[in-house]
């Protein structure tokens, strides 16, 4: 999973694999500090639909190829009116937003502009020491989106949104985590193991929790039923019990793909 392994590439894109059911998305582009071109924003949304058709993928990982996590959108690409980047990155990031299993963001180095949007977008996100965050569309001149102002909102709360906002300053880790930006740091080197291992966690956990969670935990209001059709149907409360009871792991068969499944909002 570590990105810094991986031979430099010299195009921009984006890599993936899979292993353990751990799909692994990679931002690169090195010669920009992994910031995000308009063609990397349009694959983004097939590659994770792709990824959601999988069912051998159980979570998520989005990261930065060597030391950075994202600069943001490639500023180039703002000197062209018909390349709509706003309306690329939103599109991207509501199609991170809307992945049906959990997504983390392993965050190093830059987490800036464009980039915070896609961290912002995932279900979690784990910095190494020394990262740096900022939301800078006051430094461009450019109006932030409204659903990603209110994703930021919802997760740092309108006071620090603000202070994000309005001023385009970056914020180190330790503020990132006081203010929810984050959710655990890392010490230097620690941060693939980490996420990997809790990766793996929830791997092993039941997806129809997950996925009832996900949807709750978003806003979804009207799935209360629904949720409650899928347990029943599932065995994945008699499997989780049993398993319990007799000291063993248990082995869940409910998958977003289940008949009947879907996470999608509206």
């Amino acid at each position: 999973m570590d990105p810094t392994e991986r031979p430099a590439r010299t195009e921009p894109g984006l890599e993936h694999t899979v292993v353990d059911g751990v799909a692994t998305v990679v931002i690169s582009n090195p010669a920009k500090r992994n910031a995000m071109s308009s063609d990397m924003w349009q694959a983004l949304p097939v590659l994770l639909e792709g990824l959601a058709a999988d069912p051998g993928v159980r979570v998520l990982v989005l990261t930065g190829a060597g030391d950075t996590f994202c600069a943001g959108a490639d500023i180039a690409s703002l000197r062209d009116p018909a390349v709509r980047p706003q309306t690329l990155a939103v599109q991207a990031e509501e199609a991170l937003a809307a992945f049906p299993r959990p997504t983390l963001a392993a965050v190093r180095g830059y987490c800036v502009g464009g980039g915070s949007q896609l961290a912002a977008a995932c279900d979690l996100r784990f910095a190494e020491e020394g990262a740096s965050f900022g939301v800078t569309p006051a430094k461009l001149g450019i109006v932030y989106p409204s659903s990603s102002t209110r994703r930021l909102v919802a997760l740092v709360g309108p006071s620090a949104a603000k202070y994000l906002l309005f001023s385009g300053e970056l914020i180190g880790t330790e503020r990132a985590l006081r203010t929810g930006l984050v959710d655990e740091v890392l010490p230097a080197g620690g941060l693939e193991d980490r996420v990997l291992s809790f990766a793996r966690v929830l791997a092993s956990r039941s997806q129809l929790t997950q996925a009832a969670a996900k949807e709750f935990a978003d806003g979804r209001l009207d799935r209360d039923a629904h949720w409650s059709r899928q347990a029943r149907g599932s065995g994945d409360t008699a499997e989780g019990v049993a398993a319990f009871l007799e000291r063993r792991t248990p082995r869940f068969t409910w998958t977003t793909g289940s008949a009947g499944a879907t996470t999608t909002s509206g």
